[in-house]
């Protein structure tokens, strides 16, 4: 099994970026700057580093270092667990690894909010974040983390940016090329075989990452299957039609009751 997750999962696992969770963590911010939703803050042009990483290190926290309010993840793997499973995924909020999945079988493409690396990049290494964003989260006074915190690259001396895939900048570093290695190995290894390319709320901002491709194998595959779980955008090519289940839905709904009838 192939599973292919987007925004869509986390989305259903009650990672939402506007309305009342956004108003919990940032309403100091929206009240200042006007808008309305974590991405938005996310690109502000903020007037100094220090109110920069006061907002990111509260963006960091709330979605890379705490739990996803719904059990959506771990459904996902009692469902997978037994079987053997590759995830591809464009998600960087860890989900995944927190719900206990085999760090050896996931292949973050986009990045992960857990790292940084150097804005220029002078190299391409990256840096584990958790304890100097928890201190930037404690240690903030009006929307301003102490200067000192600011962080910076240990090499050039030049700002860190996170490691997320937004531009040419983006670090590929030696851990994303591993996962890389394996995903492609995985592929290979079960090429013309019985597999089920399972995709979970991919939309169509990203779709040569992993919904094309998947698309694409199971079309030169005639033992594929490829399994669509997605609310609003469930469809696939009629070429693929016969070897394809699309649903329509919201995916911790679809699990919890195949759970049920498998459990």
């Amino acid at each position: 099994m192939v599973v292919g997750a987007g925004a869509g999962l986390s989305t259903s696992a009650g990672f939402t970026y506007s309305g009342q969770r956004f108003e919990q963590y940032f309403s100091d911010f929206a009240a200042k700057y006007g808008f309305r939703d974590m991405y938005s803050g996310g690109f502000y042009p903020y007037e100094t580093p220090e109110e920069h990483w006061a907002y990111w290190s509260r963006y960091i926290l709330i979605n890379r270092y705490v739990d996803a309010p719904k059990p959506v993840y771990h459904d996902l793997l009692e469902l997978v667990k037994d079987k053997d499973y590759f995830v591809l995924t464009t998600n960087v909020d860890h989900c995944f690894q927190k719900a206990g999945f085999d760090k050896r079988r996931l292949f973050y493409t986009q990045g992960d909010y857990g790292l940084w690396q150097c804005s220029r990049p002078c190299h391409q290494g990256t840096y584990d974040n958790e304890a100097v964003v928890r201190q930037m989260v404690e240690e903030q006074r009006d929307m301003r983390v102490p200067s000192e915190l600011v962080p910076r690259c240990p090499r050039c001396g030049e700002p860190m940016s996170m490691n997320l895939r937004a531009d040419d900048t983006f670090v590929q570093d030696e851990g994303w090329h591993a996962a890389a290695g394996r995903y492609a190995q995985f592929l290979r290894r079960h090429e013309g075989t019985r597999v089920v390319f399972l995709e979970l709320g991919v939309g169509y901002n990203t779709p040569g990452i992993i919904k094309y491709p998947f698309w694409q194998m199971t079309a030169r595959n005639a033992k594929a299957v490829y399994a669509c779980v997605n609310a609003g955008q469930a469809a696939c090519p009629a070429e693929i039609a016969k070897q394809a289940v699309c649903i329509d839905g919201d995916i911790g709904t679809v699990l919890n009751i195949y759970g049920t009838r498998t459990g």
